[in-house]
């Protein structure tokens, strides 16, 4: 039999010479665009590896310094605290238009945790004289919505609350001192007496 006689004709089934449990192995070629594809892959992982490798491309240590400054560039601008806070909200203090805000973030944020008059559920209450966390001075009470109190599940209200936001409530939470509410929550931490 000729080399010519052995070679499939264009259509023609080739099968190879082996046979497991009935089943026959084709003999067909690989299509061409699979095979330049192929091709095409291993000269794109060489090119690849040789641009990482050699020091061109950047490391992955890089690559995360460069994503993460992108996402402090998107994050909002931390509210101001102590002193800085404290001075832009006696500045507003006793203002209606301002307590009103406050109170609307109050009962959007506040309500489940303190109650929707400050007189305490699960957090404290916020309308009498004693106080878990600092003495319920303007900046006490500034540095707690911006940072929240970890270990008792107050979330840091600082980097999602807007500055004007953040003061607001402040100014709203120190309105609702010996507001009196019905059914406060027994009083917890130390006692300050807080000047008007």
């Amino acid at each position: 039999m000729s080399t010519r006689e052995s070679q499939p004709s264009k259509g023609e089934v080739q099968l190879l010479d082996h046979e497991y449990d009935g089943i026959r192995e084709l003999d067909n070629m690989l299509p061409r665009w699979w095979v330049w594809l192929l091709y095409g892959t291993i000269v794109f992982s060489a090119w690849y590896a040789g641009y990482y490798m050699s020091g061109y491309g950047p490391t992955p240590q890089q690559e995360l310094a460069v994503s993460l400054k992108e996402i402090e560039a998107l994050k909002p601008p931390a509210p101001p605290s102590g002193a800085e806070a404290a001075k832009a909200i006696v500045a507003v203090l006793g203002n209606a238009k301002n307590i009103h805000e406050g109170e609307e973030v109050f009962k959007a944020k506040c309500v489940a945790c303190h109650g929707d008059h400050g007189q305490g559920s699960i957090g404290p209450n916020l309308t009498d004289d004693f106080w878990i966390n600092g003495q319920g001075r303007i900046e006490d009470i500034a540095g707690l919505v911006a940072n929240g109190v970890a270990e008792k599940g107050m979330p840091p209200w600082g980097p999602i609350l807007s500055a004007d936001e953040a003061r607001d409530v402040v100014v709203y939470v120190r309105s609702l001192h010996a507001t009196n509410p019905a059914n406060p929550k027994a009083p917890q931490g130390e006692k300050y007496e807080l000047k008007e």
